[in-house]
This record gives structure tokens, sequence and C-alpha cells, in this order.
């Protein structure tokens, strides 16, 4: 089962916590993360996941995002299905942090 995080959640372990034991892969669209992401973010757009999975660390909790938190979720759902064991995503995605953490976040 992949564990949830909120978007206030994630703000205070990334205010809280060493930035280094997180991995925050975005999986959005190039186009979509030009218009807001997250700081220290790694993009991996959903589709290229399969091919681009061993650019993951499997030591670091893998904190997924996306633009409402759909198809962050079904990509937690392939990591853990190939062996990643520390896999969160972030509910509501981007749309949700702008909504409740940061109101500069451009809405789209």
């Amino acid at each position: 089962m992949v564990q949830s995080i909120t978007p206030k959640q994630l703000a205070e372990r990334l205010k809280t916590e060493d930035s280094s034991s997180l991995q925050l892969l975005d999986v959005r669209e190039p186009w979509e993360v030009e218009i807001c992401a997250l700081p220290g973010v790694t993009t991996i757009p959903m589709q290229q996941i399969p091919q681009r999975i061993a650019e993951l660390s499997t030591e670091l909790e893998t904190i997924c995002i996306c633009h409402h938190g759909g198809r962050s979720l079904q990509v937690g759902h392939y990591l853990q299905q190939q062996g990643l064991e520390k896999i969160t995503n972030l509910d509501g995605g981007m749309d949700a942090w702008a909504r409740t953490v940061d109101p500069t976040v451009a809405l789209y």
C-alpha cells in the first residue's frame, strides 16, 4: 500500500528534516513542471518511469507528485511492484500544495 502525505505535512517535513533523506519525484509532463514545481524535484514523466526507474534511489523515501495526486499514486503502486519500498504519494498534488501551503504557486 502506498502511504500518503498532505501538502502541509510535506511542507513541515521539508522545513524540519534533512532534505537529502527524501526524493521528490514529479511525474507530470514537462509543460506542467514549467508552470509550477517544488524545488529540488526529480522530474520523470509518468510514461517514462519504466525506462528511467534506475535513476531513482532505492534507499531514500520517494514522494510522488503530480497535478492532483492520481498519476503519482499510480506511479507509486508501480514503483512498489518494482521493489521500491519507501513510497509516499502527495495527496492532492501540486494543486493542493498551491491551495493549502503556497498560494504563490501557479494553478492550472
